[in-house]
């Protein structure tokens, strides 16, 4: 089983940054890799179960279930169901907390998922860095720009 972790600090109040990435369809509207996003059969976007249908920037088709959302620990919790990745077992969670030093916050993204074994590095860091960094640095910068 893979493990990745990242973290980081965002210039902005937890409410306002969970205000942005709760929408579970709202991807492309803070993450520079995605490029569009629905949610299949008309669910609203913070049902639990529904399914988000994504395509990334450079064409890539993803499918995401919501498995838990909440508004009090400003926490998202989701699985693949399919992607070009390579990646099975895949779950992630994305949980935000409030700051209280300078009203910032911190954020955490985690996946745990299996993999062939030569690709599990190259795979952690794609989605360490390019997926869960990437979008921290997004996030901050758009909320810095409000």
């Amino acid at each position: 089983m893979v493990k990745v972790y990242t973290s980081s600090v965002i210039n902005a109040p937890a409410d306002r940054v969970w205000a942005q990435v709760r929408d579970f369809n709202g991807l492309p509207t803070w993450h520079p890799l995605i490029a569009e996003s629905s949610i299949e059969g008309g669910d609203p976007p913070d049902r639990v179960g529904c399914v988000r249908n994504f395509t990334l920037r450079d064409g890539g088709r993803i499918r995401e279930r919501l498995l838990a959302l909440s508004d009090f620990d400003f926490l998202c919790v989701y699985a693949i169901l399919e992607s070009p990745m390579g990646v099975e077992d895949y779950v992630a969670t994305l949980k935000l907390t409030p700051i209280t030093d300078g009203d910032r916050t911190f954020a955490e993204w985690s996946a745990e998922f299996e993999c062939a074994p030569p690709r599990e590095q190259e795979l952690a860091e794609q989605i360490g860095q390019g997926v869960f960094q990437g979008g921290f640095a997004a996030l901050n910068t758009l909320m810095t720009r409000r």
